[in-house]
């Protein structure tokens, strides 16, 4: 009998798209996105919060748009011809979130992934940790001198949450 046991090491990997933010790298999984939409200006709302863009239509659905750096509680986000819109599913219905420029899609070992760092004026509930990638040439991710990563500051999708809002804005 063998008493040396095998043991594997068993990694898990997490694809996640990264965009840029008030010239911060954000990143969500890609399991949390339903599409990517091109910057069109929402139908305003009266009496939503401040970060509540206002609605779009995708596809017959009226969908809110959220301006992401308001959700987070930094001051909102300058639209521009590279801004886009992530579509998720967010509280069982779909909402876009107004991000500044798509960056790529890595994959990341999940054991890489840190606990949130603590953000002048953000509520980082809404950060579920933080990961080293490899920069690829992004202009306006934040790259660390000499080694061509980029930190990347991973967003918890349930945590946007916008449950009573959702409703008023649909």
């Amino acid at each position: 009998m063998n008493d040396q046991t095998e043991t594997t090491d068993v990694t898990h990997d997490l694809k996640i798209v990264t965009f840029t933010l008030c010239g911060h790298m954000f990143g969500i999984a890609m399991t949390s996105l339903l599409e990517i939409r091109e910057w069109e200006e929402p139908t305003p709302l009266p009496g939503v919060p401040h970060y509540v863009r206002g609605v779009t239509n995708l596809r017959g659905n009226v969908v809110p748009v959220v301006g992401l750096s308001e959700r987070l509680g930094w001051a909102p986000s300058e639209t521009h011809a590279r801004s886009c819109i992530l579509v998720v599913n967010l509280d069982g219905k779909q909402a876009g979130f107004l991000v500044d420029e798509m960056n790529d899609i890595v994959t990341v070992s999940v054991a890489e992934i840190q606990p949130p760092p603590a953000l002048d004026g953000a509520d980082t509930s809404m950060i579920s940790g933080l990961v080293r990638v490899v920069d690829r040439g992004g202009d306006n991710a934040e790259t660390t001198q000499g080694d061509k990563s980029a930190m990347v500051l991973l967003i918890d999708v349930p945590a946007l949450s916008l449950t009573r809002h959702l409703d008023a804005a649909a």
